[in-house]
């Protein structure tokens, strides 16, 4: 943050409320509900920035009665979200929030919207039997995972603070409770839409839709003829969505619950459920045990990104034209693009990380054979691209340390050998690639048993680990030998660990 930048104090932020302005059918005024001795877990000064507010002043002050809900900050109208969703490909009906609870939005020196909510802040109206609680794991888990992303320069929800009690939640066993504070541009959803779609409440798609358009794309908000400003939109969450998926398959992240309640329309990373980042690479990966089809693998993100995509053009249909089958007809042209910006997205990222400057035909079937020998022998799906890097492009330098990530060694020559001869179309030397290649493959991700370390030290009271962690993975492409351990290979009790839904 800049030395003359104004910082604002946390209870005393410029809340502007456009969600408790709308009102209903989209949002629901909720109060949040009081939480037993709140105390403080963690605090982002990177999101404190974004928001103007004087990090140093809130955590001198104390900042676990506000961030926990049982303060609420003067000026601030909390609500809750109203939205519905696919889940696993069935229509589920209505979910909304049922255990987060948003403070309202600001906006801060630069212009910029942000909502802050609480995730964990007690029941609402779309709790149904469920508690409004959140537990300390997989606040942690949130914590880390959106910041991770954030680093790495993927689109994604932020989180500012996380806030602990004592207070008993019931899931598989007794947890501790926990608040996470998000902030986000916006927390609307592909589920938001068809909540009024399948209500039928269809006059009141426009509104909501408008309120997206006017906060986020006053470029698109400028065009005039109504129904070209809706397909001037729906174009473009068509194309932050693919851009989106690819840089997931990019790092080797699996979101583990694709549904269509968790797809924003901004393009952004929502919902840190049983996520996870690959360590030995398999496209079949299922990071979340309760998948037991297998419908949001690692391989199966481009095509579910395009079937949530269907969802969403399917409830804003009344949008794009008077008539349904007009309608129809350009909900399905818009659709068709995804499929091509998401491949030129995903092969200019797979460029970018085999340091590959310009396109050359070929080129994508030298990243699937080098993601196939991956897959054959179990290479880490980081180590191996961070360390391609260091090989030089000469044919008689050794290989490693890139071979030595696979068991079929000579295997691994053979790809490197055609890397070198591809290579060779090039005058770039050794140096310059090897810095570009750094910049785009990082050493340093979340890995479960990194995060469940973290987890486990919190749940005795130590939170020192999220600290340390956080302040690895804010830097993710820099070599910060003093934390060389945390870019090893996962111990044998880690491999394959899959986590749950219960949070």
């Amino acid at each position: 943050m800049s030395t003359n930048q104004k910082t604002r104090d946390l209870w005393a932020l410029d809340w502007r409320n456009r969600g408790a302005a709308m009102g209903e059918p989209w949002y629901t005024q909720q109060q949040p509900t009081a939480i037993d001795a709140p105390y403080p877990v963690a605090f982002n000064d990177d999101v404190a920035a974004l928001l103007d507010i004087d990090a140093d002043r809130a955590r001198r002050e104390g900042y676990a009665e506000v961030l926990s809900g049982n303060r609420v900050p003067e000026g601030a109208a909390p609500v809750s979200h109203r939205y519905g969703g696919h889940q696993f490909g069935i229509w589920a009906g209505q979910l909304g929030d049922g255990r987060a609870i948003t403070l309202g939005d600001v906006v801060n020196a630069r212009g910029q919207v942000y909502d802050i909510q609480l995730k964990g802040a007690g029941k609402t109206p779309y709790s149904r039997f469920a508690d409004g609680r959140a537990v300390l794991r997989s606040t942690v888990r949130e914590y880390l995972g959106s910041e991770a992303l954030a680093a790495l320069g993927i689109p994604t929800t932020r989180a500012l603070a996380i806030v602990g009690s004592q207070a008993p939640v019931y899931r598989e066993t007794v947890e501790t409770s926990a608040i996470l504070t998000r902030v986000a541009p916006s927390l609307v959803r592909f589920g938001s839409f068809e909540m009024l779609f399948y209500n039928r409440q269809f006059d009141e798609l426009a509104p909501l839709a408008d309120h997206v358009i006017a906060t986020h794309h006053p470029r698109i908000a400028a065009i005039e003829n109504t129904h070209e400003r809706y397909r001037a939109w729906v174009e473009h969450v068509i194309a932050v969505t693919a851009e989106l998926v690819a840089d997931w398959q990019a790092v080797g992240f699996c979101h583990g619950v694709l549904n269509t309640d968790n797809m924003s329309v901004l393009g952004l990373t929502l919902d840190y459920g049983p996520f996870g980042f690959m360590d030995s690479f398999d496209p079949q990966w299922i990071c979340n045990h309760t998948d037991e089809g297998g419908r949001y693998t690692y391989q199966q993100q481009p095509a579910v990104g395009l079937w949530n995509l269907g969802r969403f053009v399917q409830a804003i249909l009344p949008l794009l034209a008077d008539e349904p089958d007009a309608a129809v007809e350009i909900g399905q042209a818009l659709l068709e693009r995804y499929r091509g910006q998401f491949d030129e997205a995903y092969q200019a990222r797979m460029r970018a990380k085999l340091g590959l400057l310009e396109t050359v035909e070929g080129d994508a079937e030298l990243s699937e054979r080098l993601l196939k020998r991956m897959a054959a022998d179990g290479a880490d799906f980081t180590r191996t691209f961070r360390a391609l890097g260091h090989v030089s492009a000469d044919p008689q330098a050794t290989g490693a340390p890139f071979v030595d990530e696979f068991v079929d060694r000579d295997g691994a020559h053979e790809w490197l050998a055609d890397w070198r001869a591809r290579l060779g179309n090039t005058s770039e030397d050794d140096a310059a690639r090897a810095e570009r290649m750094r910049l785009t493959n990082p050493k340093y991700v979340l890995r479960n048993y990194l995060a469940q370390h973290a987890i486990e030290r919190a749940q005795d009271g130590d939170y020192s680990e999220i600290e340390r962690l956080h302040a690895i993975l804010r830097h993710p492409f820099d070599e910060q030998p003093e934390h060389a351990d945390y870019a090893r290979l996962p111990p044998d009790w880690a491999r394959g660990l899959v986590l749950s839904c219960s949070s």
